[in-house]
């Protein structure tokens, strides 16, 4: 990068103020699934959702090795064919996708987490909804490692110091969010090398584990749930996925 962001956690709503009390956030751990199998289940459960047929969710999972490439980087003039030709070179899939931001690496050794939530009339700004993710997350990191996690001004997603180690980028259809973060716990970095991960140089990108504070995906899903829970001011709760149809 040509120059070290600031990191920054002022400024993160430490809860949103827009639903009822009580309601609820469920959590639901998918496992490793196929990057496809989650798209599209995310776009039936925003639908879903939108009906108001299910209730606010967040889809914990972990993908085979896949490049995204969001609406930043399909504009522009850009060519996200030629961006990802050494990706393509080496059978990582590339797919484009419909959330804000450029393009990212998911592969094991993440934690991804996709909300499905419906934005009631006082929490309508996606600015503000990106913060309070940043925030838990942040809160999750101070909680279970030793390191200095924070915004960099000017970006979207969470660093320690100068390395990034989780990044971020929603959709939004009727006010239900989709897409969502991936958290690097301890994913082959390597593969950052292979283009311009969110526009920015590939020594920006960090995993806890590469930055010395490694901790089990099954720690820190409980830990990470109940932050986006309390940034969001939803209950906290596990459940199975939603069967209704939209």
């Amino acid at each position: 990068m040509s120059a070290r962001p600031r990191a920054d956690a002022a400024g993160v709503p430490s809860r949103a103020a827009g639903p009822a009390p009580g309601t609820e956030l469920r959590g639901v751990d998918l496992g490793r699934i196929p990057y496809a199998e989650a798209w599209e289940l995310q776009q039936r459960l925003a639908r879903v959702r939108a009906a108001g047929a299910s209730p606010d969710l967040v889809l914990y999972c972990e993908h085979d090795e896949v490049v995204t490439v969001g609406r930043r980087a399909q504009s522009g003039g850009r060519d996200p064919e030629a961006e990802t030709v050494a990706v393509r070179a080496a059978g990582i899939p590339v797919v484009r996708v419909e959330r804000g931001g450029a393009a990212t690496y998911h592969g094991p050794g993440q934690l991804v987490g996709y909300p499905i939530v419906g934005l009631g009339p006082a929490e309508r700004d996606l600015h503000a909804f990106l913060r309070r993710l940043e925030g838990a997350l942040v809160e999750t990191i101070e909680e279970l490692t030793p390191l200095s996690p924070g915004r960099a001004e000017g970006l979207t997603g969470v660093w320690v110091g100068a390395r990034k180690v989780a990044s971020i980028g929603i959709a939004c259809r009727r006010w239900v969010t989709y897409h969502g973060f991936a958290l690097n716990l301890d994913p082959d970095l390597s593969r950052f090398r292979l283009f311009r991960p969110c526009d920015l140089e590939a020594n920006a990108m960090a995993s806890l584990a590469s930055l010395g504070a490694p901790v089990p995906r099954a720690v820190v899903l409980p830990v990470l749930h109940d932050a986006l829970a309390r940034r969001l001011g939803r209950r906290p709760a596990w459940g199975p996925l939603p069967s209704a149809d939209p």
